[in-house]
């Protein structure tokens, strides 16, 4: 919260914008929000209305807010010597779903390095496009801010990537970004560490688990989105059919928090506004700089399901058998998610009357998931409607189990346990 009030703050200074170009205070909270929550929607196109100074304002809250404002802090504290005691321990630990609280700090050293070993790898590659483009400082400058923006699921641009579309080198580098990003850095360094020493570092079940369902979700999100727009003439249709594979898997890719778009979104099919809704609300992995529900809650509600439908009793995961208290806390998860989806979109439509269905539905997904794609209504809606976005993305960013854990007062309980009720029919 601290973080929004002071990116809403810093974008009320005196150079930020260009000249002729400013922005309300709900439109400045609302731009601070979805840059320190790494969403990606906005009021106003980034490019034309802020100035160079504005942009490096942004991308330092994207950077702040994909890696973590706690992380931050924490490395404030390496650059002081301060010791980190336990209870700062906890809140890393919680931040990048850390397993191991005793290597928690060398654990969030790892998570700096890797971040700008990354973002670098992808500075470098866009650089060799937009350098001879745009000349050498301007091209290295949008590659910086891109690259950072990708990799944090953050959805700021500033160019038209539909230019894009059937460019591999963009469109692979911008896809491997999000998609990296939306893994969580507990996954990213659990492969490296196996890649490197398989011996000695075995792959996690929850690593195992996530790289499965992400591939399942690329892929799948992949083909659903090529089936539907491959005869569109306002999409894919006149792409080549590399193009088309290519725009297919970016489609797929950005949902998942990514919040670029190398085709027009608001020009695909109803079907295909479908596919990318449900993944926007399936969104990342858990410790990771992507929203949604998260693709581990998914597999262990759908692996539930399909335990109760074959009459089994607990769910086992690559030989490990997961808690009731996991798949409680998953159905949780999905349930106010959910819940926080649908009461957005009331309100949004009770206040934004003159804005379609669609339209709303589509943009408070897109905020809760912290995802940044829209149908181009975002400068439609309200006052009242941006306060409520911006709630969203915040709400999103934190996690609504987080929030809701946060307001639970402790010692109301009662050492009570009540006899068990079998006869209240489900389904």
């Amino acid at each position: 919260m601290l973080g929004i009030l002071l990116g809403t703050l810093l974008l009320s200074l005196p150079g930020i914008y260009q000249s002729g170009e400013t922005l309300g205070l709900v439109q400045r909270l609302f731009t601070a929000t979805s840059a320190i929550c790494v969403t990606g929607l906005v009021v106003a196109n980034t490019a034309e209305t802020f100035s160079l100074f504005g942009q490096i304002v942004l991308l330092l809250l994207i950077q702040v807010g994909g890696v973590g404002i706690i992380t931050f802090g924490t490395l404030f504290a390496f650059l002081r010597g301060r010791r980190i005691n336990f209870s700062e321990r906890m809140q890393l630990a919680q931040q990048v779903q850390a397993i191991d609280i005793g290597g928690v700090v060398p654990l969030i050293r790892a998570v700096f390095t890797y971040t700008v070993i990354a973002e670098l790898i992808g500075t470098a590659l866009l650089w060799t496009r937009f350098g001879p483009e745009l000349g050498l400082w301007p091209g290295l400058y949008s590659a910086v801010f891109h690259a950072v923006s990708a990799y944090n699921s953050a959805g700021f641009v500033l160019t038209d990537f539909g230019r894009y579309a059937a460019d591999p080198l963009v469109s692979l580098t911008v896809t491997g970004l999000i998609v990296l990003g939306g893994l969580g850095f507990l996954v990213q360094l659990n492969v490296l560490a196996n890649l490197t020493a398989p011996r000695r570092n075995r792959l996690l079940t929850y690593t195992r688990l996530t790289l499965t369902v992400t591939g399942l979700l690329l892929l799948g999100g992949a083909l659903l989105i090529a089936v539907l727009e491959w005869r569109n003439p306002a999409t894919m249709q006149p792409l080549s059919f590399g193009g088309k594979l290519l725009s297919s898997l970016f489609q797929s890719a950005t949902p998942r928090s990514g919040g670029f778009a190398t085709l027009h979104i608001g020009s695909m099919e109803p079907a295909s506004l479908f596919v990318i809704m449900v993944l926007m609300l399936i969104g990342a992995n858990p410790g990771s700089t992507g929203g949604g529900i998260k693709t581990t809650t998914l597999a262990v509600l759908a692996g539930s399901a399909w335990n109760m439908v074959r009459g089994r009793g607990e769910l086992v995961v690559y030989g490990r058998r997961i808690e009731p208290e996991i798949v409680v806390r998953a159905g949780t998860v999905t349930t106010l998610y959910v819940g926080l989806v649908l009461g957005a979109v009331f309100l949004l439509l009770a206040t934004n009357p003159q804005v379609e269905f669609e339209t709303l539905l589509f943009e408070a997904i897109s905020a809760a998931a912290t995802v940044g794609l829209s149908l181009d209504g975002t400068d439609q809606i309200n006052t009242a409607g941006l306060v409520l976005l911006t709630l969203l993305m915040y709400l999103g960013r934190i996690g609504p189990l987080t929030f809701a854990v946060a307001f639970n007062l402790r010692g109301q309980g009662k050492a009570v346990k009540y006899p068990p009720e079998r006869d209240i029919p489900i389904g």
